[in-house]
């Protein structure tokens, strides 16, 4: 007969030993390649959203600056018809950056009181030819899947911007659905802003 042997305890034990070493050391970097999707992924998009508020701004100029039977900017951009900012120099507001499409429900060429988080949203979905799925409702946020991010809006006149947020980098409350920003909304989660009124775009990463 052959004789059978095992492993001994002691090469067990090295074996769990190697093995926990190797968790310790593994399992931040999974982590960490996490949070820089995240980061990537936000950055991507106002990378993208950059460049469509550029062309609208560059068609516009283009097409001489046109308006509609209203005198408000607009023009044409990839088949829709979108609306511009109104210039007004004492306010600090430059004309001709997108703040909806003509079929947006709020005006806003002003960025007065008419402007808000619904046209954050109609802007999204207007200059990206792709966008991602958005809500402006935390609760469709958390009872769509297929929705990615959160859209809402701050500030007035030339102090008024978009504010759009990673879904996934959201807070959560203890029955672990997300929970709208509150307070200063630029510390919450990976977004990034958009300032109608100079067409700034600035990133914001906190996970």
């Amino acid at each position: 007969m052959r004789k059978q042997s095992g492993f001994t305890l002691i090469e067990l034990v090295i074996v769990v030993v190697i093995l926990g070493f190797l968790a310790v050391t593994a399992i931040p970097k999974f982590i960490n390649l996490t949070d820089q999707a995240k980061q990537a992924n936000i950055e991507g998009m106002a990378g993208g959203f950059a460049t469509g508020i550029s062309l609208a701004r560059a068609q516009w100029e283009a097409e001489a600056r046109p308006t509609d039977s209203n005198n408000r900017n607009i023009v044409d951009y990839d088949g829709t018809d979108v609306l511009l900012t109104t210039e007004n120099k004492t306010a600090g507001i430059r004309g001709g950056y997108i703040v909806a499409s003509l079929n947006g429900d709020n005006d806003g060429a002003t960025l007065g009181g008419g402007f808000g988080a619904s046209n954050c949203l109609d802007i999204w979905n207007s200059i990206l030819q792709q966008p991602p799925r958005a809500t402006t409702v935390i609760n469709t946020l958390n009872s769509v899947n297929a929705t990615d991010y959160y859209v809402t809006n701050s500030g007035s006149g030339a102090s008024a911007l978009c504010h759009y947020f990673l879904k996934e980098t959201l807070n959560k409350n203890a029955a672990g659905d997300f929970v709208a920003p509150t307070g200063t909304l630029t510390d919450v989660g990976n977004s990034f802003t958009y300032r109608p009124a100079t067409s700034q775009i600035i990133v914001y990463i906190n996970i």
